[in-house]
């Protein structure tokens, strides 16, 4: 039997290249805390950096949930905390449930000696396709276009000027797009049904990837009629936890989900839920916050081990101005995995609890 013997949380602020924008909002950094869980002379890294507009708790909660792990969870079996995380969650802290769940789940996979990855399904990829991610539409050149040509797919937000001028942008960087590249487009839930439908027309001769959260809104029914005029998928991402508490994933109306893991609660809830999803017939598609290295490694194993074949969105790690150690970089529109044991997140300072 392992115990954990010590959590640690160290708080850290990163700075971003640029703000982050969508219909939900901005920010222009990202904070949180470095997660350390540590047992036989090893240590498990994760990331708690909790962003209520994307669905988490807000910090305030997360620093007292965190406060509350850090008293009671040394010396219980890391086993039985594993398989706590794993269960539907009883709170409302996402985004601490997800940072403790990769912290001993790191922890867990390092003393076992394999990769994180493999420790979460034996089957597991070890390359991830992944989306360029390009911002803001209205911001984006055709500069912008060519410095991101090795990906097969770029995704724009979208949902933050009138639909009209968007549009119009849009067609005239699809005219410059380099061969073989699609957009993903994501409106964070701007428009009403309207304005939704008059796109999904307009966009219908578009080399478009899919459209997520596109109604301000959503309800079942409409989506399901939506998805039948669109000719690409139809994704859900921020009305998901709600829709899927009495869902069926058979009855779900669009062809696409959404999984960001910190909104999810965990690398194991976010692993049962895709098989549910892929088992119905349904994309899946990962996506992180922004995260700091520690949480970015995380997340891309978990990827790896959940398999779906469609790009993600983890190719995050260059908004940020500074990061926690080295985050994993795409190449070629893919991040390729090596054998390592644990997450391979190594943090840039040694031992950052000293």
């Amino acid at each position: 039997m392992t115990r954990c013997e010590r959590l640690d949380l160290i708080p850290y602020r990163l700075p971003l290249n640029r703000p982050w924008t969508s219909a939900r909002g901005r920010f222009s950094e990202r904070c949180g805390w470095l997660v350390i869980a540590q047992a036989d002379g090893v240590s498990g890294y994760g990331d708690c950096a909790p962003l209520p507009a994307a669905g988490t708790e807000t910090p305030a909660a997360a620093a007292d949930r965190l406060r509350e792990y850090q008293t009671w969870l040394p010396g219980i079996d890391l086993e039985e905390s594993l398989l706590e995380l794993a269960q539907p969650p009883r709170g409302s802290t996402p985004a601490v449930d997800y940072a403790l769940d990769c912290a001993l789940s790191d922890l867990a996979s390092r003393l076992a000696g394999t990769s994180l990855r493999r420790w979460l399904e034996v089957q597991a990829h070890d390359s991830v396709p992944v989306n360029g991610v390009l911002g803001p539409l209205m911001e984006t050149t055709s500069d912008d276009l060519l410095a991101h040509s090795d990906y097969r797919v770029l995704k724009f937000k979208i949902g933050i000027a009138p639909p009209a001028q968007e549009l119009q942008r849009l067609r005239e960087l699809a005219r410059e797009l380099p061969d073989g590249l699609s957009l993903r487009l994501d409106a964070n839930g701007a428009w009403d049904l309207d304005t939704t439908t008059r796109t999904i027309h307009t966009l219908a001769d578009l080399p478009i990837e899919g459209l997520e959260e596109p109604l301000r809104r959503p309800d079942w029914s409409t989506l399901a009629r939506l998805q039948t005029l669109a000719t690409f998928p139809l994704a859900l991402d921020e009305s998901l936890p709600v829709l899927t508490s009495t869902l069926d994933p058979v009855r779900l109306p669009v062809r696409r989900v959404i999984l960001k893991p910190a909104v999810i609660g965990g690398l194991h809830r976010t692993l049962t839920m895709a098989r549910q999803f892929q088992t119905a017939g349904i994309e899946v598609v990962v996506t992180s916050l922004v995260e700091s290295a520690a949480g970015l490694w995380a997340t891309t194993q978990l990827t790896a081990a959940i398999a779906s074949p469609i790009p993600h969105g983890l190719s995050t790690a260059d908004w940020l101005l500074a990061d926690l150690g080295q985050p994993p970089r795409p190449r070629h529109g893919k991040i390729q995995l090596i054998d390592s044991i644990g997450s391979g997140f190594i943090p840039d300072e040694p031992n950052p609890c000293r």
